[in-house]
């Protein structure tokens, strides 16, 4: 019996230009579409100020902070420049401390070590009882000058602006202790000014209530244009996604010229400071040609800033071009808060937010069982992941850790610098000269380093694996104890053990090529044989891995089908090649993976075993991406030298498994 016809015009609500579900329910489904889309709104909107406001307040903390170090700075080296100009008189030293210490706000105590005689020279505060030898608990007086020289002296050496020749101190109560060397005739360093300041610099922060203004104005043209063109998602949506750029674009355009106010009003400030210490400085030297003001508005490096000139007053020019480097932060800060927020818009005005929350209720018990494990990996393995890759945008260093991100960020600066250089060698009037610290040069030694050592891993275990598997082997047991104790012993052991083996006059392998009448190689002193020494290492480690993998699989595969392929006249080479190695592909493909991974990041063999050597030629990418890190401090750099890392060794798990097809469910 058929089912009564039912006209469209019975249906509630239907019939050209309804809303869908009709009546009460299109209404219901459109007042739901427009919450979703101004929730959306809303919430992206408060991330993206939220993040703007805070970098912002950041910002006017870091240009208060910076014009107490500068004028700090300022202070401490028109100091400097007096005493190295008085020589040997320690009464013109004594009189301009003191002349400073009267005239220079903020500043608590003026002190001028000598580090040939030990000596506190002199001291703007009378109960240091100055000038007298150095007491035991003031040594560290002594080490902040003595590391000032050593600094001078790397740097000289090496050619490069890299070690500070200032060193400044922020301490309890944001007190600022600052050390600038004395220097000679010449340029040596004989002592040091030891200058202790109060923080006197208010910090200004942003308005809060205008991003709550831009908030509101926002949300209020969103509803109003849902009342006049009704609840349309995508309209909805794409207006939301405009008025959220034109929000974020607006405030940062108030961002802009807040910080450029700062950075003018932190000019003037430290051009005054600079032209008020001058003209002190003048008054108590007797040697005014001596002075050089156009120095002492520097950097930690002792590199001018370049805004302010030798008299104090303020160089458009160099305040512009400090302004441009602060605005490519800013704008690269503005669209990465846009970005995101437009990512958070869409996921809630698209539904994606609902059907997340729906399933988090309907599945509560199964994620309560997961949160404490879910809540370890956020803390123990998610945050540190992306507090690497957010370092890996910034030119973080041993010398700017007390700046904020936002002054620090350089977006992709890092990672350009990595790929883009690709001068792997270059000719010289001696020859071929071969620049073995260049990204490429360590990518490719990498890779010849991990696939030298999973193919020596591979074929010696299953090799063992098929001896150990032979039926009738004596001794079985025994042989397997002696074959996994290289890797039962922890690698670092080994590395160092197999670097002295490896010794030129007491190593084992050079005694043993002296007794075959050969002559002791240095091993480590040309990049073939350090590769030979580090890959022998390696391949000691290696290879009783996959022979356990190898011999855990060849005992799982069963003996009918040896047989089976007997009865067909297939003979050993034939049934290895049609039978053992397709049995041992779905453990072997996987093991291969976990060993180009461990091999391709085995740290300790070649830090501990040929330490790079020669010249850094034998460096893997983790060992690069290290001492890139702790010897030359550049962990921004580092940060982003590892992240390429983790991108290499993901594209490559992911076009192994998708082409293995190893680790996938068998039908």
């Amino acid at each position: 019996m058929s089912e009564p016809a039912t006209t469209l015009a019975a249906v509630p609500g239907a019939g050209p230009g309804a809303s869908p579900g009709g009546g009460r329910d299109g209404r219901h489904v459109g007042r739901h579409v427009v919450r979703r889309v101004a929730i959306g709104l809303g919430v992206a909107l408060l991330v993206a100020l939220g993040l703007q406001l805070a970098a912002y307040q950041q910002a006017a903390t870091a240009a208060a902070r910076s014009q107490e170090r500068r004028e700090a700075l300022v202070a401490a080296r028109a100091v400097a420049d007096v005493v190295s100009a008085a020589g040997d008189d320690s009464a013109a030293v004594t009189a301009a401390v003191d002349r400073f210490g009267s005239r220079l706000p903020a500043v608590e105590r003026i002190r001028v070590i000598d580090l040939a005689s030990l000596s506190l020279v002199a001291s703007s505060q009378p109960d240091d009882g100055a000038p007298r030898r150095l007491g035991r608990d003031e040594k560290t007086l002594y080490d902040r000058g003595q590391l000032l020289r050593s600094n001078r002296e790397s740097n000289v050496q090496e050619g490069l602006a890299r070690k500070p020749l200032a060193l400044l101190e922020r301490g309890a109560g944001g007190r600022l202790d600052v050390a600038v060397p004395v220097s000679e005739d010449g340029g040596a360093i004989r002592g040091a000014v030891l200058l202790d300041a109060v923080p006197a610099v208010a910090v200004r922060p942003p308005a809060w209530w205008v991003p709550l203004v831009l908030l509101a104005a926002a949300l209020g043209l969103l509803l109003a244009a849902a009342a006049l063109f009704g609840p349309r998602r995508v309209l909805l949506n794409v207006l939301a996604a405009v008025l959220l750029v034109a929000t974020v674009g607006a405030y940062g355009l108030l961002g802009a010229g807040r910080l450029a106010s700062d950075r003018s009003d932190e000019a003037a400030a430290v051009g005054q400071r600079l032209a008020d210490t001058l003209a002190t400085a003048r008054q108590v030297t007797a040697q005014p040609a001596a002075l050089d003001p156009a120095a002492w508005d520097a950097d930690l490096l002792g590199r001018p800033r370049g805004e302010i000139g030798a008299g104090g007053e303020v160089d458009p020019a160099g305040l512009e071009r400090a302004l441009s480097a602060s605005r490519a932060r800013l704008v690269k800060l503005v669209a990465a808060a846009t970005t995101a927020s437009l990512v958070l818009l869409l996921f809630i005005g698209l539904g994606g937010a609902a059907h997340l929350g729906s399933t988090l209720r309907k599945h509560r018990e199964a994620y309560l069982y997961v949160a404490p494990a879910m809540l370890g990996m956020i803390v123990l393995v998610f945050f540190p992941f992306a507090y690497g890759i957010t370092l890996s945008f910034t030119e973080s260093n041993l010398y700017n850790t007390d700046k904020g991100i936002t002054e620090i960020w350089v977006g992709v600066d890092n990672y350009v610098e990595i790929l883009s250089d690709w001068k792997v060698f270059e000719h010289t009037e001696d020859g071929l000269l071969w620049r073995y610290q260049n990204f490429y040069w360590t990518l490719g030694f990498t890779i010849l380093w991990t696939v030298s050592n999973v193919a020596f891993g591979v074929t010696v275990g299953l090799f063992l694996a098929l001896l150990l598997n032979a039926k009738g082997l004596a001794l079985k047991p025994i042989y397997r104890v002696l074959l996994i104790l290289p890797w039962a012993v922890p690698n670092y052991i080994t590395a160092l053990i197999w670097r002295g083996m490896f010794h030129r006059q007491f190593g084992v392998i050079n005694q043993v090529l002296a007794l075959l009448g050969i002559q002791p190689v240095s091993w480590f002193e040309a990049p073939l044989t350090s590769f030979l020494a580090v890959l022998s290492t390696n391949g000691w480690l290696s290879f009783p891995f996959m022979m356990v993998v190898s011999l855990g699989a060849l005992q799982s595969i069963p003996s009918d089908l040896y047989e089976a392929a007997r009865v067909d006249g297939a003979g050993r080479w034939q049934q290895f090649r049609s039978v053992t190695l397709p049995s041992l592909k779905p453990a072997l493909v996987p093991a291969i993976i976990l060993s180009v991974i461990w091999t391709f990041n085995m740290f300790n063999i070649i830090y501990l075993t040929s330490k790079g050597e020669p010249a850094h030629a034998t460096e893997i990418l983790i060992t690069e991406a290290y001492k890139i890190a702790f010897e030359q401090y550049r962990y921004g750099y580092a940060a982003a030298y590892s992240t390429v890392i983790f991108l290499i060794l993901l594209v490559y798990g992911v076009w192994q498994n998708r082409v293995s097809r190893a680790t996938e469910a068998v039908g």
